[in-house]
């Protein structure tokens, strides 16, 4: 039972400290990680795959 509580204590403890900018600044969220925000990736031409992409019917 400790081992169990100790757990979910580490586990409160970092969920907090990875949410400190979110709850704590105004304003905050999370950062953007994927392709299509990153400016860098845009200007090398590298995009997002779409599920449009993986669906589209070959015929």
């Amino acid at each position: 039972m400790t081992i169990l509580l100790l757990t979910i204590a580490l586990i409160a403890l970092a969920v907090g400290l990875l949410g400190v900018k979110i709850f704590f600044v105004k304003g905050g969220r999370f950062p953007n990680t994927h392709i299509h925000g990153n400016p860098e990736m845009r200007r090398r031409g590298i995009t997002c795959a779409h599920d449009s992409e993986f669906y589209q019917k070959t015929n």
